[in-house]
């Protein structure tokens, strides 16, 4: 079994009145999970709050899952049991979300990205992600990106037409090309990694990697104390906000202490 060490911030960002991120931490589930809300007001606030809910409960209602649990989603024999109950999760939270907008006009037009961490009992790191919230590992003091951007600027970036920092720029940066709104099944897009002892994850919301680049995030990574997750982590906001903070920020950390 994984043994893992966690910590997790949130601030609504220097220009915001409100906080339209969402997180959980569960370690006992082996679930940690981001969402950045969308929709202006208290909308957003309920999507990714909705979302963040939703992926928790069918996590941990499925936690002795067969292959039949994520109906009434197809479950996808190429991919692991992981996976499946991420992608099947993320698009019961979309239907949830749709629901919702149906039960209240008001919140018409409500979204949110969502990036998750699932542990496995075999040893690797499942990831799921709609949406421009990130998840990064470092390994031996190199931090990398795990997910892809569903934004704009993101695929501009892939298609080597923007680079990271004119992306951050961007006017359009803000701009997500898929996300959890209550249309369509999204599409979730997952990646499994053989996890590590030592390994550091970290899951955060755009308030944070579209103002603190990825040295400065991986040098505060790796500073001296940096055993103590919440120290670091806060650390990460208070960057985001000497920046500026133009966002709401939230940052989750998973260390692997043990397999």
């Amino acid at each position: 079994m994984v043994q893992v060490s966690s910590a997790a911030v949130t601030h609504p960002g220097l220009r915001r009145e409100g906080n339209e991120d969402a997180f959980r931490a569960r370690p006992d589930l082996g679930l940690f999970i981001v969402a950045d809300g969308m929709g202006g007001h208290e909308a957003g606030e309920v999507a990714s709050g909705l979302t963040v809910k939703v992926v928790e409960s069918f996590i941990s209602d499925t936690r002795d899952a067969d292959l039949n649990q994520t109906w009434p989603f197809p479950y996808e024999v190429a991919r692991s049991l992981e996976a499946n109950r991420l992608i099947a999760a993320f698009r019961l939270a979309n239907r949830r979300v749709a629901s919702a907008i149906t039960d209240d006009p008001a919140l018409k037009g409500m979204a949110t990205t969502a990036a998750a961490i699932l542990l496995g009992p075999e040893g690797h790191l499942h990831v799921a992600h709609v949406g421009d919230s990130r998840v990064y590992l470092l390994r031996k003091s190199k931090l990398s990106q795990v997910t892809n951007d569903h934004s704009w600027v993101g695929e501009q970036v892939r298609a080597g037409l923007l680079t990271d920092s004119d992306a951050q720029r961007h006017p359009w940066r803000n701009v997500v090309t898929r996300a959890i709104s209550g249309g369509d099944d999204p599409e979730v897009e997952v990646a499994d990694v053989a996890i590590e002892v030592g390994d550091l994850a970290m899951i955060c919301s755009d308030g944070l990697s579209s103002v603190v680049s990825l040295d400065a995030i991986e040098s505060m990574l790796n500073t001296p104390g940096s055993s103590d997750l919440e120290a670091v982590a806060s650390a990460l906001i208070d960057a985001a906000n000497a920046g500026g903070g133009p966002d709401n920020i939230t940052v989750v950390l998973v260390r692997v202490d043990a397999r």
